[in-house]
């Protein structure tokens, strides 16, 4: 009897606090979802500039070795 009622006043107690443990951790886990997006979007962005001053450069540097090769 002593064993169900302190039971019972233990989950009287923690059960509210738990649910909102779990609405702070989906709250939190949809933030970070939503970070998580923005911040693909930004290195696919970061990526493709990158990736098309490479080819700028390379295009500069096999531009200048034909011209250094016809001298």
């Amino acid at each position: 009897m002593i064993y169900e009622e302190a039971k019972q006043a233990l989950q009287d107690i923690v059960a509210p606090e738990l649910k909102v443990l779990q609405v702070e951790i989906k709250r939190l886990d949809e933030k970070i979802d939503a970070l998580d997006g923005k911040l693909i979007i930004r290195m696919d962005s970061l990526d493709k500039s990158l990736n098309a001053r490479m080819d700028s450069l390379k295009a500069e540097i096999t531009t200048e070795i034909k011209r250094l090769d016809e001298k």
